[in-house]
């Protein structure tokens, strides 16, 4: 894996993207941001095939904020997928959704995933949330290389 602390978004609803990459943006920790708007999408990123065949494979993300409702793929599969693959099996895994449903944080906990947060409705909240997880998982966390 690399060491560029790039985050991989992905994220089907526009304003919730949008949100997203202000809040990222707003402490100007990641250097990179990439975005998937499907699960497909995302898979082919991560594995470096379809539209991003031409990405290297071994640069990875550091962190993936993976919303659980994608078109083509859900976010539970993409998160299955993700954990199957021994290239990608120790990218952390963060459930960032605005789904409260019981069934879907055991899907991700079981599937995986490393933290599971549910997006504030409030914009100040959701800024200070994307902060805390950028600096715990681009700054504090150790990642496997």
């Amino acid at each position: 894996m690399n060491t560029t602390k790039s985050i991989l978004l992905v994220e089907d609803n526009p304003d919730d993207e949008e949100l997203t990459l202000l809040a990222l943006r707003e402490y100007k920790l990641a250097n990179d941001i990439v975005v998937a708007r499907d699960g497909e999408e995302a898979l082919d990123y991560l594995f470096a095939r379809g539209a991003h065949a031409g990405r290297d494979p071994q640069a990875m993300p550091q962190l993936v904020l993976l919303d659980i409702n994608l078109p083509k793929l859900s976010g539970i599969d993409v998160l299955r997928a993700i954990r199957a693959d021994e290239r990608t099996r120790y990218v952390p895994v963060v459930m960032l959704t605005t789904s409260k449903e019981e069934n879907d944080l055991v899907a991700s906990y079981s599937g995986g995933a490393n933290s599971y947060i549910v997006k504030p409705v409030d914009f100040a909240q959701f800024v200070e949330a994307v902060r805390q997880l950028e600096v715990y998982w681009l700054i504090l966390n150790q990642p496997v290389r």
